[in-house]
């Protein structure tokens, strides 16, 4: 029987070495895609099953998982090659392999206690540029990966502690910011100095019998806590769909669809009925698809530890030849929206089953905007990668966030005055989007919106989605605002064809994008939010009178000047008539839920 207090400092101290390599990266990197975006993950792993024991947490939680079946896919060709040895780290981006896209990097090495092969390390790091048709490898008319960039299989980059120079050369040779690539990659390898420091001392303190004992159990009770919440949702099979708008090359629309069935303290994800293989980059490889049905559960149940017992109680259907189950040469670059509509169609699912923990729609779309040339300063070539920021699904228990992070990845925004440091760029502004939030009894979080203006030439990509499809709401919320994307180019403002979705648009000097961001979608009928609250977001700006009044049945009392703006009063009695008046008219649906 381990000692409860033994086992809780083991787990804090595998965390907090899985945290300290997450910072170190992120310190040291040169690209600000991971140095201020954090677009990386670190973890420690089961040497024989790959299995995680340990992740960070300040990585990116798309990661959650594709670190493990990378690992898992690396100890089979490890183990076919005689096994790991001392001195060995491993490298790959291949996607179907291990998953999510070429821009991620993925580096494996194990850990060894004398002769004995105790764990293995993960680092992922996002390159800012792998190659490809456009800079920074979001390209909407790929067709093939091999437009998207180089793609590296499971290979040593260390053999026995020997450099392959040869392969560092190689990838030098093939992107656009060799210096920077480079310089990312040493931080990379070097982290796993900082994870052997930290299991050197945990070792040396507990030793390697008590840690294996402990680490059994951590994943066990994991599991154990996993299926206990598992169990408390009423079994049945629950269906949901929900629409990608395109795949930037075809404009029709792809469908995820989604039945999900709860038996006992077991979940079955069964994905037939999504649509075939997008000819677009709009596609998703199987391991990412089950990592993105692991971070919706860890959405809904944040209590669990993440390590492979978290992960046990799942199973799958994923049909072949679908947008879920990319194979080679399926283009995946722009993965990351079909992810975001994975975990909105489990939100969608287990919301009918359990409303009270399940959120309504996040804003699902990455948005990604990336930016590359010739510095007219330097010479030198840029890439700048510009991530959305919006707003995330209200719940039973409060609003949603406003200019959240995307929750598929995290990946921050990176700051203004860096990109304007390091780009050609101007930003005209960037702020909260009024009236993006669905309305709700909760109310979903407001996204952003921002512009910048080019004052030298440089190629702009923009790789999007949620125009067509906006965020929807759950137990009667409403949706949020779709997302929009803008042009102004010779002085004229445009819309792309595909909406979200335009590569290698040319900016010159005066040139500008401007980008508004999915709000959340709404939880419960908005008529019965709370007048205060209302009043509240009238105020902040969070929601316009407009809104206030049709959505929410709000009878402004007076608006009073305050400087440039007006502060609004709402009438508490006129507004309870209002709203007793709409639903003397409305049919029951039995989507309220009570406050």
């Amino acid at each position: 029987m381990i000692d409860p207090v033994t086992l809780a400092v083991v787990r804090g101290s595998l965390e907090q070495i899985a945290d300290e390599m997450d910072l170190h990266l992120i310190h040291a990197a040169i690209s600000p895609i991971i140095s201020e975006t954090n677009d990386c993950a670190h973890g420690i792993f089961q040497p024989e099953t790959g299995e995680t024991i340990a992740q960070g947490r300040y990585g990116l939680p798309v990661f959650l998982a594709n670190m493990q079946f990378t690992t898992q896919n690396v100890v089979k060709l490890a183990q076919a090659q005689g096994g790991f040895k001392r001195g060995d780290i491993w490298i790959l981006n291949d996607p179907y392999v291990g998953g999510t896209h070429l821009q991620d990097a993925q580096l494996v090495a194990p850990y060894f206690v004398g002769d004995r092969l105790f764990a293995l390390f993960g680092s992922t790091g996002h390159w800012m540029d792998v190659g490809g048709s456009v800079a920074g490898g979001w390209a909407p008319k790929a067709q093939d990966i091999h437009q998207e960039g180089t793609v590296i299989p499971p290979v040593k980059i260390y053999d026995q502690g020997k450099l392959n120079e040869a392969l560092v050369s190689m990838f030098r040779a093939n992107t656009r910011l060799p210096n920077e690539i480079a310089g990312d990659l040493s931080a990379m390898l070097n982290v796993f100095a900082v994870g052997q420091r930290g299991l050197d001392m945990l070792v040396a303190r507990y030793g390697v019998d008590t840690l294996n004992e402990c680490i059994a159990e951590m994943i066990a009770r994991s599991e154990q806590q996993m299926r206990s919440y598992i169990a408390e949702i009423p079994d049945g099979t629950y269906r949901f769909e929900d629409t990608i708008d395109n795949d930037g090359i075809v404009d029709q629309p792809l469908k995820i669809a989604l039945a999900l069935t709860v038996k006992g303290s077991l979940l079955h994800f069964d994905f037939t009925g999504t649509s075939g293989t997008a000819r677009g980059p709009v596609n998703l490889s199987r391991n990412t698809t089950l990592s993105s049905c692991y971070v919706a559960m860890k959405h809904i149940f944040p209590e669990v530890p993440v390590n492979g017992g978290a992960f046990r109680p799942a199973s799958f259907t994923i049909p072949d030849r679908t947008i879920i189950s990319a194979e080679y040469p399926t283009p995946v670059g722009g993965y990351l929206e079909v992810l975001g509509r994975v975990i909105a169609v489990v939100f969608g699912a287990l919301g009918q089953a359990i409303p009270e923990r399940t959120p309504a729609s996040p804003f699902g779309t990455i948005g990604v905007c990336t930016v590359g040339g010739r510095h007219p300063d330097t010479g030198n070539f840029f890439v700048g990668v510009f991530p959305y920021p919006g707003g995330y699904g209200a719940t039973h228990a409060s609003d949603g966030l406003v200019h959240g992070t995307p929750p598929q990845s995290m990946a921050n925004f990176v700051s203004l005055e860096m990109s304007e440091h390091r780009y050609p760029l101007r930003f005209d502004f960037f702020r909260l989007r009024e009236d993006s939030g669905g309305a709700g009894w909760h109310r979903g979080g407001c996204g952003s919106e921002y512009q910048f203006t080019a004052w030298a030439d440089c190629g702009t990509t923009v790789l999007g989605d949620q125009c067509d499809y906006a965020p929807f709401g759950v137990a009667g919320g409403g949706p949020a605002a779709p997302n929009v994307v803008e042009f102004r180019t010779g002085g004229k403002v445009w819309r792309p064809p595909m909406r979200s979705k335009q590569d290698s648009q040319v900016l010159h000097d005066g040139d500008s994008l401007h980008a508004c961001t999915p709000g959340g979608g709404g939880f419960g009928d908005p008529l019965d939010r709370d007048v205060a609250a209302v009043e509240r977001d009238l105020n902040q700006g969070y929601v316009s009178r407009a809104t206030a009044e049709h959505d929410y049945g709000a009878i402004i009392a007076e608006a009073a000047a305050l400087g440039d703006r007006k502060v609004y009063r709402i009438d508490v009695d006129a507004t309870a008539a209002e709203r007793a008046r709409r639903r003397a008219g409305q049919m029951g649906d039995g989507r309220r839920i009570a406050s």
